[in-house]
C-alpha cells in the first residue's frame, strides 16, 4: 500500500470523477468531518480520504484483497454498521388496516366522520 498526501480536494474530486467504479463511500464531511471514497480506476484500487481536520490523502492498494480488507477496517473506524434493509419492517401488522392492535387510546376515524364543535 502506498499513500500520497494531497492538499486540494479538487485533486481528489478529479480522481473520483475519473473512477471506473466507486465501490463505497464511508463517512460524511458534513457530520463526521471526514470521508473515505473507495474506488478503482482500471486496475488500480484506491482510497480517497477527505478530511476537514487531518491530512487528505490517496492510498493505492497492491491488490483487491488488501483493498477490501482496508474498506472493512475503515467501516469499523467510522462506526458504519452493516444492516439488512429488506428486513427492517418485519412487523406482521405493518400496514395492516384491519389489525386489532391496541392503539394506546388513539381513536382512528375515517375522513367521512366529522365531529361537531
Amino acid at each position: 500500500m502506498e499513500q500520497l498526501e494531497i492538499i486540494s480536494w479538487q485533486t481528489l474530486d478529479a480522481l473520483k470523477s475519473a473512477a471506473t467504479k466507486v465501490v463505497e463511500v464511508i463517512g460524511d464531511l458534513d457530520n463526521d468531518e471526514h470521508m473515505s471514497v473507495f474506488l478503482y480506476i482500471e486496475d488500480d484500487f484506491l482510497e480517497l480520504f477527505y478530511s476537514e481536520l487531518d491530512v487528505n490523502y490517496i492510498r493505492h492498494f497492491e491488490d483487491e484483497d488488501e483493498f477490501y480488507k482496508i474498506l472493512e477496517q475503515r467501516k469499523n473506524e467510522f462506526g458504519e454498521e452493516d444492516f439488512d434493509s429488506v428486513n427492517y419492517y418485519e412487523d406482521e401488522n405493518f400496514g395492516d388496516e384491519e389489525s386489532d392492535e391496541d392503539l394506546d387510546g388513539y381513536d382512528m376515524k375515517d375522513d367521512e366522520e366529522e365531529e361537531d364543535y
